[in-house]
């Protein structure tokens, strides 16, 4: 699938046959170019509606030895490793987790990163892109962080906000500590990429740019001109407008939210099903129309589901509400009923200060 050509269908069988196509060893050699065998599968895992477990198990049934596709099975992982870390260390994930971000010039995003102005070919046609279609390649998340910490010298948060703000796929841990890590924030050294690595990557053949210099010499770069100017990216979320909506109030109630709209979750069960957006949750975290679209086009894979837009307190006192099920995230520690586990890869569990140490005990559960 060419990057112009990208596409998010929504409905539950062609996300499905979405899981099927995957050629995990095509992934495994290809996946650092920006035209690679990627799988197109993060924002599904993001939003709920499938699991990093459901991909790995369906790759596996197909007969692939673990050994053979490590490489997809490893990544699918790190998506598990940043929410545990997500559960484990909750709100500091906000903050400079390891080590404080330095040089910090300012807390905005540089106007060029916004504006696709920053003259790297590759990163304002990627993020163009991105306006047009939600999704970036992970290698221009990084190329794009790079550019915004750790050149242009903003605090990492901001615009972390503004990458997720658009984002199909936005999973705020990901998100945030893969900013991090790439800012010296979440990782004992900076993250850089020059010319030459996003010429290879990118299949562009620039020169010159601020960018078209050795590594070494970027810990002495004074800031791009083209990268001075910053600004405050406007984002506010467009919620539906509250309206009634019609239960019955002697039956248990599944809560689905941003981050969970799994189809299958208590499927044969006689439940309210309700997809609950908390104004509150959006405000601290908000996200875009075409995200909120997305969103409530996947909702309807959940037959009868309702939209509710009010906090979990008000939807329980106003539809009187006793048996409640909803799945664990570090975001719904305000729900009161019965907790599920989610479908993680492996059985692993707390807080590792890196990947490579959870990623050593989740080996252990595979098949070789």
């Amino acid at each position: 699938m060419a990057p112009n050509s990208i596409n998010f269908p929504t409905k539950y069988n062609e996300i499905l046959s979405r899981i099927s196509a995957i050629q995990p060893k095509d992934y495994g050699k290809s996946r650092n170019f920006i035209d690679g065998a990627v799988t197109y599968l993060s924002p599904y895992i993001s939003r709920g509606v499938i699991s990093t477990k459901q991909v790995m198990q369906d790759v596996l049934d197909r007969g692939f030895a673990p050994n053979a596709i490590e490489k997809l099975i490893q990544e699918l992982a790190w998506r598990d490793y940043w929410q545990q870390i997500w559960i484990a260390k909750q709100e500091a994930i906000n903050f400079d987790l390891k080590n404080e971000q330095s040089p910090v010039n300012n807390q905005e995003i540089a106007k060029a990163i916004v504006h696709t102005s920053t003259g790297i070919t590759a990163i304002d046609n990627g993020i163009s892109e991105f306006y047009k279609t939600g999704y970036l390649h992970n290698h221009l998340r990084m190329y794009i962080a790079s550019v915004a910490c750790n050149l242009a010298q903003s605090h990492w948060k901001h615009p972390a906000q503004w990458m997720y703000y658009h984002l199909l796929d936005g999973d705020w841990a990901s998100n945030a500590l893969s900013w991090q890590w790439v800012a010296g924030a979440n990782s004992n050294k900076k993250y850089y990429a020059n010319q030459e690595n996003i010429n290879k990557y990118c299949h562009t053949n620039q020169r010159n740019t601020f960018l078209d210099v050795p590594y070494e010499d970027f810990s002495v770069l004074e800031i791009p001109a083209v990268l001075k100017e910053t600004t405050r990216a406007n984002l506010t979320t467009a919620l539906p407008a509250k309206n009634s909506i019609n239960l019955t109030t002697d039956k248990a109630t599944c809560i689905y939210n941003y981050y969970n709209l799994d189809p299958n979750w208590h499927k044969n069960d006689d439940v309210n099903r309700i997809l609950l957006l908390e104004p509150s949750i959006f405000a601290a975290y908000p996200i875009g129309p075409k995200a909120v679209d997305f969103m409530l086009a996947l909702s309807h894979n959940i037959p009868d589901i309702k939209v509710f837009v009010g906090e979990f307190k008000e939807l329980v006192e106003d539809y009187h509400l006793k048996t409640i099920f909803f799945k664990e995230h570090p975001l719904n520690k305000n729900y009161k009923g019965i907790e599920e586990p989610r479908d993680w890869m492996f059985r692993v569990k707390g807080y590792y200060p890196s990947f490579f140490g959870f990623w050593k005990k989740c080996q252990k559960e595979l098949r070789y």
